[in-house]
């Protein structure tokens, strides 16, 4: 490579989030999957702790754990969510987006490297469970820890909005575990030539407010940020969603992902355009 050239990866990354992005929202389904109205659930058990001053995460896993504790009977156990996880059905077109992008990307530089990630504050456990988990280099999020009969008992693992940057940085640097040393190394600087793949060739997509860090931090990287709705308006969306000038998305799409969508053009364009960068600094290599 000519010294005048910057360094050259030839792998990208798609992150998504999870909950209302790739499928409908884990915790009200898990609720009505249970025979417990989801709505009545958020205003009567998790609204009051948040009012109360409880982080929002943890109260709605507090909530869940407590309703499994007073039943009798159908706790929420361990089984009982890889079960929940194994029939959760994607949104439109996920099963067949990866292979699409993929192809996509191919078609431009025949040796990228094209991955995928899950950065989740809802319950990783259900989305390893999924029919679309082996698409994912890696998935983090939330998880429980059981009692000896296998139902919920506490959080073991707590992803927050903030947080979920942390792991944007760790598939950067290709860190693999997530032990403390790794979380100490995650914010180390590394070399451009040794990164994983750079936050510049990587696209983030989300649906909300837990979302606004990781765009933000697309934003400062130059990196994609695409945002998502469902069920809702653009409108409905921003009024909800208040992002200021450096937390603003790419584009903003409904949470359709067949082929002819205009959620499905906007992660093509996203993925040919940085391919289209790395094809153009792949000419200088081996000069």
């Amino acid at each position: 490579m000519t010294k005048a050239t910057k360094p050259v990866s030839n792998r990208i990354a798609l992150a998504f989030d999870f909950d209302d992005t790739l499928v409908p929202d884990t915790v009200d389904s898990l609720l009505e999957s249970c025979d417990i109205d989801s709505q009545a659930f958020r205003k009567e058990r998790i609204q009051p702790l948040i009012d109360n001053g409880w982080e929002p995460i943890l109260a709605r896993f507090y909530s869940l754990i407590q309703e499994s504790k007073r039943r009798d009977k159908d706790k929420i156990t361990k089984d009982y969510i890889a079960k929940f996880g194994r029939e959760l059905a994607p949104f439109d077109g996920v099963p067949e987006m990866f292979k699409r992008l993929r192809q996509s990307a191919k078609a431009i530089v025949p040796d990228i490297e094209v991955e995928f990630y899950l950065i989740t504050c809802g319950m990783v456990e259900i989305a390893r469970h999924t029919c679309i988990a082996p698409e994912f280099t890696a998935m983090w999020g939330c998880e429980f820890s059981y009692n000896e009969e296998g139902e919920i008992e506490f959080v073991k693992q707590l992803v927050s909005h903030t947080e979920k940057t942390r792991y944007l940085f760790q598939l950067a640097k290709g860190i693999d575990n997530t032990n403390q040393d790794g979380q100490m190394f995650v914010y180390r600087d590394v070399s451009p030539d040794e990164l994983h793949v750079p936050l510049t060739q990587v696209i983030y997509v989300g649906d909300g407010a837990s979302d606004i860090p990781c765009f933000s931090l697309m934003n400062e990287e130059n990196g994609v940020a695409i945002g998502v709705y469902k069920g809702s308006t653009v409108q409905e969306w921003n009024r909800e969603v208040k992002l200021s000038a450096s937390q603003r998305v790419a584009n903003l799409a409904e949470a359709d992902y067949r082929e002819d969508s205009e959620l499905m053009r906007s992660l093509t364009l996203a993925v040919e355009s940085m391919c289209k960068h790395i094809a153009l600094s792949q000419l200088s290599v081996g000069e």
